[in-house]
């Protein structure tokens, strides 16, 4: 099995697609090299791109506080995102961009070989789920990418925007934590 550091130096400086023109860090995730649980997001934001780490901003606080939560720490899990860097005012990723930046995730995945995988935001999910389904249909039950169950859920993001939706994810990782053992 590869390691990290082999796929990061694989990817090198990345110019595979239009995103490297405007990036300023790749952002290529961080945490434990055995995590048993993986959090994907869709890709760096401001602050992520700023300094090369993922969910550093105020939806990783509270991704933090999440994982807290779980009775886990962010050093035991993995986090990562989908495309590696950011697009520019924090569009959506396009489908070109995803489709340059995915492999390197899944070699990642592999890598790491995580019991469960729990992917946040409608882009996320529907990029490695394959589907168009939206995220209020995805959630609150688990699917399969390469073998592994993933667990949709919201965005911190879109949290601090409807924290009405937090009860929602908190079921989600409680069947995360269930799954875990």
């Amino acid at each position: 099995v590869e390691t990290r550091a082999a796929i990061r130096a694989d990817l090198g400086d990345c110019t595979r697609c239009r995103l490297c023109r405007t990036r300023t860090h790749i952002v290529f995730g961080e945490g434990a090299a055995d995590a048993r649980l993986v959090f994907v997001g869709e890709g760096p934001g401001f602050e992520e791109d700023r300094c090369g780490r993922p969910f550093v901003g105020a939806a990783g606080q509270l991704l933090t506080k999440i994982v807290a939560a779980m009775q886990l720490s962010r050093e035991s899990v993995y986090i990562a995102n989908i495309v590696k860097c950011r697009p520019p005012d924090n569009r959506n990723p396009q489908p070109d961009e995803i489709r340059q930046c995915l492999p390197f995730l899944k070699r990642q995945l592999a890598a790491i070989r995580p019991r469960v995988i729990c992917v946040l935001g409608s882009v996320a999910a529907r990029a490695l789920l394959e589907t168009d389904m939206p995220i209020s249909r995805l959630r609150g039950r688990f699917h399969t990418f390469m073998g592994i169950p993933v667990m949709p859920t919201f965005h911190p993001a879109f949290l601090l925007r409807n924290p009405q939706r937090k009860r929602d994810v908190w079921n989600d990782v409680q069947q995360i934590m269930k799954r875990l053992g």
